[in-house]
């Protein structure tokens, strides 16, 4: 009897051991697949910020092969299109993105932002009328002024411009967009207020700094900004004034600020010595 009870525990602990056992394998592949869920995570966000753009894509569509339904992989996938300049398919990918399980307004949102940068205007305002009014982002309101602006509808760009800027910490792009706008519709000196108001924003949006020139040159002020600028960007903002001059008719002040730009660049000015010797030409 002594040996059947000693069998008996032995099984006992043989049978506990090996459901010890099982429990820990199991615990040790899951805790494998949530370390494998982080690493993945971790990777997924270095693609779609520090990754070469079209190294991105390809590493989201070798992860989508094994499970294509997956659709945090396809919205890093549509991502990584957009920053590669690969509008179309970016645009293409959104518009599959939204129609999963899971989509978001904010997808609806990217999905108009790759239709703009694709040029189907149309598409993007119809997706961005699809969604709800109560989904308030800059980026929203952003693209809703660069709509309203391709359909000239001043007054709603106006609106959607003002509420963009109140909605984020770094307004410098969208305050040169608006800016760009009224220069568009021939409100100079509004627009050489906010390209200033950009650049005091953000000192290094050349674009920005660029655009007041343009509007100053457009009133026929020929003198640079007092903004900060190196001399490189120095030498191009007086051959943007020197072409904004000649567009206004006046060649001679042109050619003296085409000269100007040359002599003040550090380096050879191709640009600038091709558009004088084409105006001392003709």
């Amino acid at each position: 009897m002594r040996h059947l009870h000693l069998v008996s525990v032995c099984l006992a602990g043989a049978m506990t051991l090996s459901a010890c056992s099982d429990k820990g394998d199991e615990a040790v592949e899951r805790a494998l697949r949530d370390v494998n869920v982080v690493d993945e995570t971790n990777l997924n966000d270095v693609m779609l910020t520090v990754a070469d753009p079209n190294e991105a894509v390809d590493y989201f569509v070798r992860a989508l092969k094994p499970d294509p339904n997956r659709i945090d992989l396809q919205r890093g996938l549509a991502k990584s299109y957009v920053r590669a300049k690969r509008n179309t398919e970016g645009a293409a990918a959104w518009a599959k993105v939204i129609k999963m399980d899971g989509a978001t307004h904010d997808d609806s949102v990217d999905y108009a932002d790759a239709l703009i940068r694709n040029g189907d205007w149309d598409k993007a305002e119809a997706a961005l009328d699809a969604v709800p009014p109560t989904h308030e982002t800059f980026k929203r309101y952003r693209l809703e002024a660069m709509v309203a602006d391709a359909n000239r509808e001043w007054s709603r760009a106006d609106t959607f411009y003002e509420i963009a800027v109140g909605l984020t910490t770094r307004p410098a792009g969208v305050m040169n967009n608006w800016g760009y706008s009224k220069l568009t519709r021939g409100d100079f000196s509004e627009a050489e207020r906010l390209f200033g108001e950009a650049i005091r924003q953000d000192q290094s949006l050349f674009t920005a700094k660029n655009n007041l020139v343009l509007a100053r040159g457009a009133q026929r002020n020929y003198s640079l900004p007092v903004i900060p600028m190196d001399q490189i960007e120095r030498a191009q903002l007086l051959h943007t004034m020197a072409l904004s001059a000649v567009k206004q008719g006046d060649v001679t002040t042109g050619k003296g600020l085409l000269r100007e730009a040359i002599n003040t660049h550090p380096q050879h000015f191709e640009e600038a010595v091709r558009s004088l010797r084409a105006l001392e030409a003709s």
